[in-house]
């Protein structure tokens, strides 16, 4: 496998259990990552969802007014998200959306993009972004995390600064455990 081949290679649903591990929650809180940027009432995409560690706190966050669209690639993660939402509070709240490997498969407009860990899997990183600006409500946020080991600081701000080529401007550099964070506002 080349490279490359490696850093777009899609997170398998055979290792889904390593996501969701308690020592995960030491190094990223997802509450802390999350309650700056995701309010009561919004609607949130949580793009590349994996078996929802972020999900069912940006649901939480969200509270009964706003709503979450957990969107994977893979049915199996999809899921794993159901298995864990089923009979709670947070099931009315949750959308589970299967993506296509080009395009996010969403039309509904949303506040947040939230990406954690997947936007380097994403073959094409321009076209992802264009449709992400296409589906942001004017003011929209798109958060970004990456892990250092994947992505590289001129990855990041070249993703920058073709965001800010299309109508996006930089809000912030969250500080993420051995991540690389951006949050982009549409302008």
């Amino acid at each position: 496998m080349s490279k490359n081949e490696d850093k777009n290679r899609v997170f398998p649903v055979e290792e889904a259990k390593h996501l969701d591990r308690s020592i995960r929650k030491w190094l990223q809180k997802p509450n802390k990552i999350l309650k700056n940027w995701v309010k009561e009432g919004m609607t949130v995409l949580d793009f590349g969802s994996g078996t929802g560690y972020f999900t069912t706190e940006i649901a939480k966050l969200v509270t009964e007014t706003g709503k979450v669209l957990a969107v994977d690639l893979q049915q199996g993660m999809l899921d794993i998200i159901r298995h864990k939402i089923e009979g709670t509070d947070l099931e009315k709240r949750i959308s589970l959306i299967k993506c296509e490997t080009r395009s996010i498969n969403v039309q509904e407009k949303v506040d947040m993009v939230f990406a954690f860990y997947v936007v380097h899997e994403v073959p094409n990183k321009n076209k992802f972004l264009m449709e992400v600006k296409s589906i942001l409500k004017p003011s929209g946020i798109l958060m970004i995390v990456e892990p250092m080991g994947r992505v590289s600081k001129r990855d990041i701000e070249d993703m920058i600064k073709w965001a800010e080529e299309i109508g996006f401007h930089l809000l912030s550099r969250p500080k993420i455990f051995f991540s690389r964070s951006v949050v982009l506002e549409k302008k």
